[in-house]
C-alpha cells in the first residue's frame, strides 16, 4: 500500500489518571471513507481529537501526509490540511451563517484572495441552497440540520485534504441523516477529500464507507472492509440489529 494519508500509532490517550485510549492504531488512505464505530464510550471522540490536536494527554504517533502532527496544536493541523466537525456542530451562534462560513477560510487569507475565496463560498452556497437563502440569518435559529450543513460548509471552506466528521446525523430526523450522509459521500466524490467518519447510525455508515474500525473500550476490536464489518456476527449482534444463534 502507498503511505496513507493518515497513520496513527499506538495511540494512547488519558483523562486525569484514567486511561481511555489504550494503544489504537489505524490508517486512512487517500481518497476514502473510513468509519469508526462502536458504543458510547468506545473512544471515538476522543481518537478523533488526538488525531486534530484538541487532546494534549496523550502518548503515540500521528502521521499526517508522511509528516509528525502528534505534537502540533489544532490550528497547526488546519493549516496542514485536516479539518474537524466536532460532535455537536460548535458553530457560532450568535454571529450570521456567512459570517461562520468565512470563518472557514480564515487562517488562508493570508496567501488567497478574497475574491477566490468569494467564490468558493457560492460554491458552498449552490451545494447548500438553504444557506444561500439565510446568508444573513444568525446562526443559532437555524434547524439542527441546517447547523450540520453550515459545520460541513465551514469546515470545507478550510479546503482539507481530509476531513474528520464526529457523529454529524446525532439528533437529525431520520430523512435529514440521510442526507447528511449522502454530502459525506458528495465530500469524497466531488470535492475529493479523504473522510475519518464517526456514525451512531453503523448500518448507514457502513453503506457509504470504503472500510471500518469497531472500537470497544479504547481499543480496536475489529478492522477489515465495510462488507467484511458489516458481516461479522458480533457487528450485526451489537450495531445492526440482528440477531444470530451460535452453532
Amino acid at each position: 500500500m502507498d503511505s496513507p494519508i493518515l497513520a496513527v500509532e499506538n495511540m494512547r490517550a488519558r483523562y486525569g489518571p484514567v486511561e481511555v485510549l489504550h494503544g489504537i492504531s489505524l490508517h486512512v488512505a487517500e481518497g476514502e471513507i473510513v468509519s469508526l464505530l462502536g458504543s458510547n464510550g468506545a473512544g471515538k471522540t476522543t481518537l478523533l481529537n488526538c488525531i486534530c490536536g484538541l487532546h494534549e494527554a496523550k502518548t503515540g504517533a500521528v502521521a499526517f501526509l508522511r509528516q509528525d502532527i502528534s505534537r502540533m496544536s489544532a490550528e497547526q493541523v488546519v493549516h496542514k490540511g485536516m479539518a474537524h466537525v466536532p460532535e455537536g456542530r460548535q458553530i457560532f451562534s450568535t454571529l450570521t451563517v456567512e459570517d461562520n462560513l468565512w470563518l472557514g477560510a480564515s487562517h488562508r487569507m493570508p496567501k488567497v484572495s478574497k475574491l477566490a475565496i468569494s467564490k468558493e463560498l457560492e460554491g458552498i452556497y449552490q451545494r447548500f441552497p438553504i444557506l444561500a437563502e439565510r446568508r444573513w440569518q444568525l446562526a443559532g435559529t437555524l434547524s439542527g440540520g441546517q447547523q450540520q450543513m453550515l459545520a460541513i460548509g465551514r469546515a470545507l471552506l478550510s479546503r482539507p485534504k481530509l476531513l474528520l466528521l464526529d457523529e454529524p446525523s446525532l439528533g437529525l430526523a431520520p430523512l435529514i441523516a440521510k442526507e447528511i450522509l449522502a454530502i459525506v459521500q458528495e465530500i469524497r466524490s466531488k470535492w475529493g477529500t479523504t473522510v475519518l467518519l464517526v456514525e451512531q447510525n453503523a448500518r448507514s455508515a457502513l453503506t457509504i464507507s470504503d472500510r471500518a474500525y469497531v472500537l470497544n473500550t479504547g481499543t480496536v476490536l475489529l478492522e477489515g472492509s465495510a462488507e467484511q464489518i458489516a458481516a461479522d456476527p458480533r457487528v450485526q449482534s451489537a450495531y445492526l440489529g440482528q440477531s444470530h444463534t451460535a452453532v
